[in-house]
């Protein structure tokens, strides 16, 4: 009997010490991943916490994240407020949460200028729930509460409408990013050195009255800073309108059968039924709606490229002894066997000559793009810097080669008939942080000196010809 209750108390012990050193065990277990996405490095009136927390089957008991300044503690979020509908927890996978929430000025009040830090504690379940994992990760952050300043510099914007436009302004601090907005659409600054101005506050922008915009499409000069603090002036300007042609556009079975076949062999994802008319002419549809809609997305993402220098000092030039047969924005209908079947705004201007004529650059720039591209067929894109691009296309041979710097004049290949062309010719788009506006003020030398040149000198830069 002694015996048995010796052995009772010796496994009793036993199972005492192998609990209490699985207790003291749990407690080095590694608590929940935590990966702050940002802030990064500021905050300022508002901004937003992206943190992303990982734990077995997701399992937590505790989430705070606070911002600490000045001896207080700001609370920015806690897991029992994870339904309260502010900013998102979203589920990123069985083990992983995505936590979205307000951080700054607007959401934590009593937040001043200055130095902060960011803290953030979890904890998950361990030892059958009796016991915590916990990790802690903090970001020392600047508390930025003053938004930039911006004003403009430059007199005398007049934008026509489908045109472009030129702006001198300035900013501060150093660093912000400027821009112009028009509308819904925004068009990046770049500093003034890019055009010879020497004043570290000045910068410069191309912007655009797109086509497809209303002639009183507000227009504003922006600096925003990376805490997200945001400044912004009206930009006193005068629109004027423009008439765009309207025009009805025959296509046959013939054009069909030689374009749509084509354009499908390609482009890897278009699938097309070239066996009958009525596939031929869907494929047609679809490639002059969807495709078309793609491959000006492919343009405009262009503009990203860009240098943030000017690289001309001149005007630019119509591809010479052409002849215009479709000018910009003109709004085509078009009709199959009598019957209207679709309708598109052409965003360029068609310059014809002889068949497979040189294709020369418009002005100085950089080779972006020199490949086949869908309804353009064999396209190249310059970039001239400062948002400004130009486009050439349905050639027939391209000879220029991505990368390339080409001064104004080098041939870039052939005119020809690839893509969506009727008949041998070179359709020519100007582009503005990727909005396709009117050639005709580029290739006007009292345009450029009036619109782009005259503001440079007068802010004190020493640039342009009017060669």
């Amino acid at each position: 009997m002694r015996l048995l209750v010796r052995l009772v108390l010796l496994v009793l012990v036993l199972g005492t010490v192998t609990a209490g050193v699985l207790y003291y065990r749990a407690g080095s277990e590694p608590g929940p991943t935590l990966e702050i996405r940002s802030p990064e490095r500021v905050i300022g009136q508002r901004g937003s916490l992206e943190l992303l927390v990982g734990a077995p089957g997701g399992q937590l008991t505790r989430l705070d994240v606070t911002l600490d300044q000045n001896g207080r503690s700001l609370p920015v979020f806690a897991l029992e407020q994870a339904a309260d509908g502010v900013g998102e927890v979203r589920q990123e996978s069985t083990d992983q949460m995505w936590i979205i929430r307000p951080v700054g000025k607007q959401a934590q009040p009593e937040l001043v200028a200055g130095t902060a830090q960011l803290v953030v504690t979890a904890a998950r379940p361990v030892f059958f729930g009796l016991r915590e994992a916990v990790s802690t990760v903090t970001r020392d952050l600047e508390v930025r509460l003053d938004p930039p300043r911006v004003g403009v510099v430059s007199l005398h914007h007049y934008v026509n409408h489908g045109g472009a436009e030129f702006v001198v302004y300035r900013a501060t601090p150093e660093g912000v990013a400027t821009g112009v907005r028009v509308g819904e659409r925004s068009y990046p600054g770049f500093p003034g050195s890019a055009v010879g101005l020497t004043d570290p506050a000045l910068q410069v922008a191309f912007f655009a009255l797109a086509y497809d915009e209303d002639l009183t499409t507000p227009m504003s000069v922006f600096a925003r800073d990376e805490a997200g603090n945001e400044a912004s002036t009206p930009l006193d300007h005068r629109p004027f309108a423009k008439p765009f042609a309207r025009s009805r556009i025959g296509i046959d079975l013939r054009f069909i059968e030689r374009v749509v076949p084509a354009i499908a062999a390609n482009t890897a994802d278009l699938d097309v039924d070239s066996t009958t008319p009525e596939g031929l002419l869907d494929g047609f549809l679809r490639i002059n709606n969807d495709l078309r809609r793609r491959n000006n997305e492919t343009i405009a993402a262009m503009a990203a490229r860009t240098r943030p220098e000017m690289l001309w000092q001149e005007a630019f030039s119509q591809l010479g002894n052409t002849q215009v047969e479709s000018r910009f924005a003109d709004h085509r209908t078009y009709l199959f066997e009598g019957r209207e079947v679709d309708q598109q705004v052409h965003l360029g201007f068609d310059l014809a000559s002889v068949a497979q004529a040189p294709v020369v650059a418009a002005n100085r720039g950089v080779v972006l793009f020199a490949d086949y591209l869908g309804i353009y067929g064999n396209t190249v894109i310059l970039d001239h810097g400062l948002g400004v691009q130009s486009l050439y296309s349905h050639l027939s041979t391209i000879t220029a080669r991505t990368g390339d710097m080409v001064d104004k004049g080098a041939e870039l290949g052939r005119t020809g008939v690839t893509g969506l062309a009727g008949g041998d010719h070179l359709h020519f788009t100007m582009l503005v942080g990727g909005v396709a506006v009117n050639p005709v003020e580029w290739w006007d030398r009292k345009w450029m000196e009036d619109r782009v040149f005259r503001k440079v000198r007068e802010a004190g830069g020493a640039i342009g010809s009017t060669r």
